[in-house]
């Protein structure tokens, strides 16, 4: 039988009357992963994998159902747009999810189910798409500023990771900065980037040194950014700098003095002999 013509068939008949028991008023109505007790729906598959599945929706009512039905985060295909689900019926709503074209790693998406009243409920599909697994991670535009050191963090696998980072800074008299590795409070997705900081309030006062950040993660992904910087006291350097000229200057206006008052001393009187 065609799929199309399955899925209209499904529609159409109601399925598997339930009990007569009453329900709680605010339990009247559900919608669930068809088959087997699932909370959510999961799917894996290489890209471009179409996938199936069945949703359910459960009327414990006494009345008709009519529900809108609703697809985000995933190219997911529904049977069906619209439902209306006799009182006391489970009705089933087949889909289609097309596994995307990237890189291997878990994505999410929600089917929404809502009722004419307002009523919402939401089921949740995880997919994990194909391919191999790698970890792998950049640190890029290391930077020392006033008071802190900024870098960029990069995701270049396919996996997500939950990075650590050690600080360390040598100058030229030896280290001058050196923080353990640490987990950052961070989960970068596959392709994301990360702009974060690290506070460097004891800078060095006079100094050259090399900053080198070091980030880890699960997967032997490993990676290491460097910046090179000079501190030097500027009000101290501009007042040698100063003082330095003006002695350097010194003796060019002592000989242009003497010059000029021995330019100025009158010549001696000769008189006849």
């Amino acid at each position: 039988m065609p799929y199309a013509t399955a899925c209209a068939l499904l529609l159409t008949l109601p399925v598997l009357p339930l009990p007569s028991a009453t329900a709680p008023a605010d339990a009247l109505w559900s919608a669930a992963p068809a088959g087997r007790d699932r909370p959510s729906f999961y799917a894996e598959g290489a890209p471009g994998t179409v996938l199936r599945d069945t949703l359910a929706v459960t009327n414990r009512g006494t009345r008709p159902l009519t529900v809108r039905l609703r697809a985000t985060g995933l190219p997911i295909t529904l049977a069906g747009a619209a439902l209306r689900v006799p009182a006391r019926t489970r009705a089933e709503v087949p889909f289609t999810l097309t596994v995307p074209d990237a890189a291997p790693g878990d994505r999410s998406a929600t089917i929404v189910v809502r009722a004419a009243d307002g009523g919402e409920a939401t089921v949740r599909l995880l997919l994990r798409v194909g391919g191999p697994r790698l970890a792998a991670l950049t640190v890029e535009h290391v930077a020392v500023g006033a008071r802190r050191i900024t870098y960029e963090l990069v995701n270049r696998g396919t996996t997500v990771l939950v990075p650590r980072l050690a600080v360390r800074a040598d100058g030229v008299l030896g280290t001058v900065l050196d923080r353990a590795p640490r987990t950052l409070p961070v989960r970068l997705a596959p392709g994301g980037r990360l702009r974060l900081d690290e506070p460097w309030p004891n800078r060095p006062v006079l100094d050259a040194v090399t900053v080198r950040l070091t980030a880890t993660a699960s997967g032997g992904a490993r990676a290491t950014g460097t910046a090179s910087v000079r501190f030097v006291p500027w009000r101290t350097a501009a007042g040698t700098t100063a003082g330095a000229l003006l002695l350097a200057a010194t003796p060019v206006a002592v000989r242009r003095r003497r010059r000029r008052t021995t330019a100025e001393r009158p010549l001696p009187q000769v008189g006849p002999t």
